[in-house]
C-alpha cells in the first residue's frame, strides 16, 4: 500500500515552461449539468480552471451556461439544446481529456448521448482519457456493456453509494477484491471516495490519501474533485498521477478551510478558491 503525500507527489509535478502558451497545457471538455441541476457542472468547471490546464470548455444546458458565464468567465462554453445532455459536441479531437457526470441527469436521451460520446471518443485518432463521475457512473451501472467503450487511461470516481451500484461486497476484504477486479477489468484507475480515499490501479496497486476531513461531506465536494482531476488529465498527467494529485490537493484545501473556519462552515465553492494552497505546498 502506498501513501499519497507531498514526498510522493513532488516527483510527479510538471513544471510550466517560460516560453509556452495555453495550447501547451491541454484542453478539458466538461460534460454535465442540466436545467434542474446546473450547479454541479459550474463547480466542476471552476475547479478545472484551477488545475493548471490551458483551456476548459463546459458543454451543458442553457441554465448552467448562464451561471458559468458569471461565475467563471474564462471558461469556454458549448450549449446543449436539450433539458439535459442530448448532443455530443463536434471536434472532439481538440480536447485532451473529457470529464462527464456532475449534474448530468438520468433519462433515455442522456443515456443515449453518453453512449454516443463514449463511442465517438473511442473512434478518435488519439486517445482522449475521461473522468467519469456521478450520473455517468449510474449509467455505467445500468449499462455494463459500456465499460468496453471507456478510453484507456481513464478514471472513475465513485463515492460509497455509487460504488454499491458498480460492485457488491459484504466484508472489507470482499470490497478490496471487488475494487481491484473492477479496476483491472475496466482498465480504469478507481478513486474510491470517503474516509481515507483510496486509489486502485489496473496493475493491482493501491494508494491511500492522507488529506481531507468530514467537512467534505457536503453537496458539491465531489463535483469539485471531478473538475480538478479532469483538468489534471487534460494537463498531461497520467490517470494515476491526476487522481493522486487531485485527491491530495482537494483534501488539503478542505484541511486548510477546516483550520480556518471549522469543518462545519466551509462550502464546496470555498474549496475551489483554496485549491491553490495544495499546489503551493507541493511547489
Amino acid at each position: 500500500m502506498n501513501k499519497i503525500n507531498p514526498k510522493f507527489l513532488r516527483t510527479l509535478i510538471k513544471k510550466r515552461v517560460d516560453d509556452s502558451h495555453k495550447g501547451d497545457y491541454g484542453h478539458l471538455l466538461l460534460v454535465g449539468g442540466c436545467q434542474a441541476m446546473p450547479g454541479a457542472a459550474v463547480l466542476a468547471t471552476g475547479a478545472a480552471l484551477k488545475s493548471g490546464c490551458g483551456l476548459v470548455t463546459l458543454h451543458s444546458t442553457a441554465r448552467a451556461i448562464q451561471a458559468a458565464v458569471t461565475a467563471f468567465p474564462s471558461a469556454m462554453l458549448s450549449e446543449d439544446p436539450g433539458e439535459s445532455f442530448s448532443r455530443v459536441p463536434d471536434g472532439l479531437l481538440r480536447f485532451t481529456a473529457i470529464a462527464v457526470g456532475p449534474g448530468l441527469s438520468r433519462n433515455e436521451k442522456t443515456e443515449e448521448a453518453f453512449a454516443n460520446l463514449l463511442t465517438r471518443t473511442k473512434e478518435q485518432e488519439a486517445v482522449i482519457p475521461m473522468v467519469l463521475d456521478a450520473d455517468a457512473l449510474f449509467i455505467l451501472a445500468t449499462h455494463p456493456d459500456l465499460y468496453a467503450k471507456i478510453p484507456a487511461g481513464s478514471v472513475l470516481t465513485p463515492h460509497e453509494g455509487e460504488l454499491r451500484r458498480l460492485i457488491s461486497w459484504s466484508t472489507s476484504e470482499e470490497k478490496e477484491v471487488a475494487l481491484k477486479k473492477l479496476s483491472r477489468e475496466s482498465g480504469c484507475v478507481i478513486v474510491s471516495k470517503g474516509f481515507q480515499t483510496a486509489i486502485y490501479t489496473p496493475e493491482g496497486e493501491k494508494y491511500i490519501n492522507t488529506t481531507g476531513n468530514p467537512g467534505l461531506a457536503k453537496g458539491g465536494s465531489g463535483d469539485v474533485l471531478t473538475g480538478l482531476i479532469g483538468g489534471l488529465l487534460a494537463r498531461g498527467y497520467s490517470a494515476l498521477e491526476a487522481a493522486a494529485l487531485g485527491v491530495w490537493i482537494h483534501g488539503n484545501a478542505a484541511d486548510c478551510l477546516s483550520a480556518k473556519c471549522t469543518a462545519e462552515a466551509y462550502s464546496s465553492r470555498d474549496l475551489i478558491d483554496s485549491l491553490f494552497l495544495g499546489f503551493k505546498a507541493l511547489y
